[in-house]
């Protein structure tokens, strides 16, 4: 064995500590999610254990170490004077408020989902199988919806349909929209609430996520919006789409040239395709840090397991970057293609034939 470097034996030792504090503090904070903990301290009113406890209906001996550990980790703050728990408006935005683009909770329950089905995840990882979006826990399917809709309600309308170009003016006039791997509809209730004129279509492979999406259209009260379990390659090819948005989905395909060309087919004469992508570099040295660390885990867990599933398995993975992505289309036959815009986690391209 090697001689050993003292000091950057104990900086790594030190960062698995860090690590493994930030897990147990996921899940803590799952569980204060779950139990109503912090929408008891929504308000951000310093507060005793035990009127925290009663608020929540949770027990207040296990409360008071949850929210010790979650002070230790800065997700609450703790008077000591006091004894006193409370939310700062940081933490609030994070913890408290569901519409939040700064709540955390979607990414925690994806997380949790992971790690309640790990014995599945270690036979898929060891034997290189593939496994499909369909066989996730449930925790997974809403969990992705609830982490991703705040940043698509704070930018799908404003900054990425605005950056395309002439499709905004096509939508408030009257459109044919299709929104491609739909999920649980959040995006496509939100272009049938914002363009009244225009109809829109979502389709998704998983049926319950489709029986969800029914569900928050008929509470939104849209009236030009239908879905449909579809997969997609075989979207309706006649449809003549004058818009096709798929979302944070393309690198999940097994055969993502193949489901790029079908839209390309299903767009009418002018049509344009939107792509959003998680945000990344073109080579593995761009996406070393935080959030690039969380998409490659996800990349690892869930969509190059979701991709080797299906025909061809490409395995685009959730950080291909532009460059390979701009690839994918042009393979798939538009001649244009170009990055529109990005967000502080998204990567937005446009595609014209």
């Amino acid at each position: 064995m090697a001689e050993l470097d003292m000091e950057k034996l104990e900086a790594l030792a030190g960062k698995v500590v860090g690590n493994a504090n930030a897990a147990f503090a996921g899940l803590l904070a799952y569980i204060g999610d779950q139990t109503g903990v912090y929408r008891a301290m929504a308000d951000g009113e310093p507060r005793s254990v035990d009127e925290i406890a009663s608020i929540a209906s949770v027990d207040s001996r296990y409360l008071k170490e949850l929210l010790s550990a979650n002070a230790a980790n800065d997700y609450v703050n703790y008077d000591a004077a006091t004894e006193k728990f409370f939310l700062s408006p940081e933490q609030i935005a994070v913890f408290a408020t569901e519409e939040s683009p700064a709540n955390m909770h979607g990414l925690l329950q994806i997380i949790v989902a992971q790690y309640v089905e790990h014995e599945t995840a270690v036979d898929v990882f060891r034997t290189g199988k593939g496994r499909p979006w369909g066989e996730q826990h449930p925790c997974q399917f809403c969990g992705t919806d609830r982490f991703f809709r705040p940043g698509y309600i704070a930018n799908l309308v404003e900054n990425w349909i605005c950056a395309l170009d002439g499709v905004e003016e096509k939508l408030k006039a009257g459109a044919k929209v299709a929104d491609v791997g739909c999920g649980h509809g959040s995006t496509t209730v939100l272009m049938a609430q914002t363009y009244p004129q225009s109809t829109i279509f979502g389709y998704d492979i998983h049926g319950p996520s489709i029986a969800d999406a029914k569900l928050k259209a008929e509470s939104a009260s849209v009236s030009n919006i239908s879905f449909a379990e579809a997969d997609a390659s075989t979207i309706p090819a006649n449809g003549g789409y004058d818009f096709i948005c798929i979302f944070d989905a393309l690198h999940d395909m097994g055969d993502p040239v193949g489901v790029a060309r079908h839209m390309r087919e299903a767009l009418a004469p002018g049509g344009t395709l939107m792509v959003v992508e998680p945000l990344a570099g073109d080579k593995t040295e761009d996406n070393l840090h935080p959030l690039g660390g969380v998409f490659y885990a996800a990349s690892t867990l869930i969509c190059l397991p979701n991709s080797r599933s299906q025909e061809v398995g490409l395995c685009l993975g959730a950080q291909a970057g532009p460059k390979r992505l701009t690839a994918v289309l042009e393979e798939a036959g538009f001649s244009s293609v170009r990055i529109a815009t990005t967000s502080s986690t998204n990567l937005v391209l446009e595609a014209r034939a």
